[in-house]
């Protein structure tokens, strides 16, 4: 299950005037286009037995291609723009931008150690060899608000860590999945109640690698949440809500899906050989019971037409319907590379296929033209269910892709060749 929950990291990192931001009703369909035979194959194909794709080229609508069914049922419902997704790591990035918010607001600043907001990060060990078991030293530096943006804290993910300290992350439920209800009780010894007790609970144990020496997957994101919440002083999924989604009209992102909206999520799958078997049924799910606190990593359940309004808030320079969420010069700074200029990179560059990559807030940035497809300074990062979404400033095109599948797919692939051309990579 862990390489199903990762699998997205490789995926994620192959991408990298006022608003009219009009709403499309549900029955407005886009013309036949290459996104549109693209999910219209998909379904054919039995790849999955849904999926959304959304594309939007400057300051217009998206074009929405449709195709199937949010579960394998012939009773299910329609997949369309309004349907709902686990969208795991995309949430990342909304994290991001909200701690951005308070960059803006001068609440935080990105070389701030987060011990001014959780005092227990005050006094951090390193592991002396990860591999081998939990000797640790001194830190000579401290977590900074950059290193948690950045994957470069140190810390550890339950997807990526081995050895003792990932016997040290289960035992204190550092795990921010979730996958199903039925596999809820076996996901984690004990949950923590806050995400208080959480972010202090990872602040016990050791780091992987000094802060800010290496680029490594991470939770990073979801301890970004109570630094959120304690420099705004609102809950952090309360922020999140009133400072992006109702500002933008984001009205179905959920940490919890409401029972009435149970008939709209959709049912999440895991790719086993040949085989795709359900996980967690829309109508059971684990989404439809309250977490103990929002995981700012991966706790997100979204429509395509929400995670669009995101996105085309961002190629905007942070405005969309005349309601400004950032400066433009912040949105440049969180799309912008953010890595430490002494971080190791080798293990970002590997995951990338060989493009040239660097880290935002929350999301990778490419550092160069990728040869007829998105350009230099493209943002956005994947899934786990096999969800992505980009923007490339550059070329001002946003785009979203929805399908709740665990499991290597090449559905990015084909949707940049959609979008910008078949020989796009």
């Amino acid at each position: 299950m862990r390489k199903l929950i990762g699998f997205s990291l490789t995926g994620a990192l192959a991408l990298a005037t006022p608003a009219s931001g009009q709403a499309l009703s549900r029955q407005q369909v886009a013309a036949p286009s290459a996104i549109t035979q693209l999910a219209d194959r998909w379904v054919a194909e039995n790849r999955v037995p849904g999926i959304v794709i959304t594309v939007g080229r400057g300051d217009v609508a998206p074009q929405v291609a449709a195709a199937g069914r949010i579960a394998n049922e012939a009773t299910a419902h329609r997949a369309d723009i309004d349907s709902l997704w686990r969208v795991y790591s995309m949430t990342k990035p909304i994290t991001g931008i909200a701690a951005m918010i308070l960059v803006e607001q001068g609440k935080l600043s990105l070389d701030q150690p987060i011990s001014d907001f959780i005092p227990a990060f005050k006094s951090m060990k390193v592991l002396v060899d990860p591999a081998k078991d939990l000797t640790s030293r001194a830190a000579t530096r401290p977590i900074t608000v950059r290193n948690l943006l950045t994957h470069t804290a140190g810390l550890g993910y339950n997807i990526i860590t081995k050895g003792p300290l990932l016997d040290e992350y289960t035992r204190l439920g550092i795990n921010p999945a979730a996958v199903s209800a039925a596999m809820e009780p076996s996901m984690r010894a004990v949950r923590p109640v806050s995400l208080e007790e959480f972010a202090n609970r990872v602040a016990t144990l050791p780091l992987i690698a000094e802060p800010g020496a290496k680029w490594s997957y991470s939770i990073g994101l979801d301890v970004l949440g109570r630094v959120i919440e304690v420099a705004s002083g609102v809950a952090f999924d309360q922020f999140v809500t009133t400072r992006i989604f109702q500002p933008l009209g984001m009205t179905a992102s959920y940490w919890t899906v409401a029972a009435g909206k149970a008939n709209l999520l959709a049912t999440n799958y895991a790719l086993l050989g040949d085989s795709r078997a359900p996980l967690d049924p829309g109508a059971t799910s684990v989404w439809l019971q309250p977490p103990s606190f929002p995981y700012g990593g991966a706790g997100l359940v979204m429509s395509a037409r929400d995670y669009d309004r995101f996105l085309h808030m961002l190629v905007n320079g942070g405005t969309l319907d005349g309601v400004r969420i950032l400066k433009p010069e912040t949105v440049r700074l969180a799309m912008s590379d953010l890595l430490p200029a002494t971080t190791d990179r080798s293990l970002l560059q590997a995951q990338s296929g060989g493009d040239q990559v660097g880290f935002g807030a929350g999301g990778s940035v490419s550092l160069a033209d990728r040869p007829g497809g998105p350009g230099k300074g493209t943002f956005g990062w994947a899934g786990a269910a096999g969800t992505f979404a980009w923007v490339d400033p550059k070329n001002q095109v946003r785009a979203t892709a929805m399908i709740n599948l665990f499991g290597q797919t090449p559905l990015k692939r084909d949707v940049i060749q959609a979008v910008y051309g078949e020989n796009a990579r």
